[in-house]
């Protein structure tokens, strides 16, 4: 019995496994990333490379998560808390190889300011002067990406942004009926913690509805 029929008779106890299977691992995708896809016969799932040496019980917790996502289903095993564990230690395993001056300043003055010092760096990078994402938070490179939009912004919006995304890192997510939750209301009470957050959101917005992009998530 290979990794995914395992994973999916112990997700599916009472159901009957009718798939071929297939499991590929490659350096196309992101770190420790995967995805799944279904035809009538056939399940696939891709792993990044990084994925390979992971115990199977973690891998496990994975496929039966993303099996949840393709069979539209909100079931909850030890194994998918087993894997939404080892997802939340990837951020101090990631090894930090991307940083940029004016980012590491921004990073340096909210974590000393709002994390007491304690927070460690995350990757840095500019990203594209994208419609979708103004800043972002990435669990598995540990990464924070601003538009290139923001380059010429204040140093309170740059650090606002820096400060919601950091608390991404810091708060991680929750996990409920299949269902993962980013902004908790502990995430919520502590990003209005930052000086005049009404009005730096207000001007964050402002410079997004300029560029006619959507805001942060």
């Amino acid at each position: 019995m290979n990794l995914i029929q395992e994973s999916y008779q112990r997700l599916f106890p009472d159901k009957q496994f009718n798939y071929k299977t297939k499991i590929e691992y490659n350096r196309r995708l992101s770190p420790f990333n995967a995805n799944i896809t279904r035809s009538s016969d056939e399940i696939k799932i891709n792993l990044n490379l990084q994925w390979k040496n992971i115990d199977d019980e973690i891998k496990i917790g994975l496929m039966q998560h993303l099996l949840t996502k393709i069979f539209k289903s909100k079931r909850n095993t030890p194994n998918i808390e087993l894997y939404h564990n080892f997802l939340k230690q990837i951020p101090s395993m990631t090894p930090k190889t991307k940083t940029d001056f004016i980012l590491e300043k921004s990073f340096n003055r909210v974590n000393e300011q709002f994390f007491g010092g304690g927070m460690q760096q995350p990757n840095l990078q500019w990203g594209k002067e994208a419609r979708r994402k103004l800043a972002s938070y990435n669990y598995q490179s540990d990464m924070v990406t601003v538009s290139n939009v923001y380059k010429n912004a204040s140093q309170q919006v740059l650090d606002y942004l820096m400060y919601h995304e950091l608390l991404h890192k810091h708060f991680q997510f929750t996990c409920k009926n299949g269902r993962s939750t980013y902004h908790s209301r502990e995430f919520k009470e502590a990003e209005r913690l930052f000086p005049n957050q009404k009005e730096v959101e207000q001007e964050t917005h402002k410079l997004a509805r300029k560029k006619k992009f959507s805001f942060f998530r």
